[in-house]
């Protein structure tokens, strides 16, 4: 199997993505109203960097999504349940250093009825699929909130390799700094990663 690519990020990042499960399609004005029924629960947002409690506030957060897909800084993925057809919340690749073969997956988030059902694991396998097997990914990594228990198992269950915490890394809506802890999954990694995941539904780094 290859993984190399010859094809510039600008135009492999942002594509279809599916499988039996779930679906990744591109953000696109078409997916505001969809997605704004599911964004009204601060339960989404307790360690999210921006808050969503209002249609003026959804409607900045879904224009910044939109703005950074069509400039190119992320490649902003809305998610689909395929067992309902529903939409189910959106996930990214930012932080696209392309010479350094790196990329971050991040800015992911579920309406609360998709949490806990494998959406979010599929929604990362694929994104995971795609960028080592096609856009030729060495490091893909992850980061999140210390205090986000949740996210924290969640990344672990997909094979992300816990790498430690950035102390001090961001302020948060409510006031505090958020203390970051960085996961990442490594190209030579990947196919034991990816194996698990798709034979189990869960994985352990083989350096962990």
């Amino acid at each position: 199997m290859s993984f190399l690519s010859h094809t510039a990020w600008s135009q492999s990042a942002s594509t279809l993505l599916a499988n039996e499960h779930v679906e990744l399609h591109p953000i696109s004005e078409s997916d505001r109203e969809p997605l704004r029924k599911i964004a009204f629960d601060q339960r989404i947002w307790t360690y999210f960097v921006s808050r969503v409690e209002s249609d003026t506030d959804f409607d900045t957060f879904f224009d910044a999504m939109l703005a950074d897909q069509n400039s190119g800084k992320r490649a902003v993925y809305v998610i689909v349940d395929k067992s309902t057809g529903q939409t189910a919340g959106s996930s990214s690749y930012g932080n696209l250093a392309e010479a350094d073969r790196r990329l971050e997956i991040g800015w992911s988030w579920l309406g609360v009825d998709f949490q806990g059902k494998g959406v979010n694991r599929w929604a990362k396998y694929l994104l995971l699929k795609h960028a080592f097997e096609v856009m030729g990914a060495e490091r893909v990594e992850f980061k999140t909130d210390v205090l986000n228990a949740q996210a924290r198992a969640g990344l672990r269950n997909i094979g992300a390799y816990e790498e430690g915490v950035m102390r001090s890394f961001n302020p948060m809506p409510e006031g505090r700094r958020r203390d970051a802890i960085y996961y990442s999954v490594l190209r030579a990694e990947w196919p034991s990663v990816r194996d698990q995941l798709s034979r189990l539904g869960k994985a352990v780094n083989p350096c962990a």
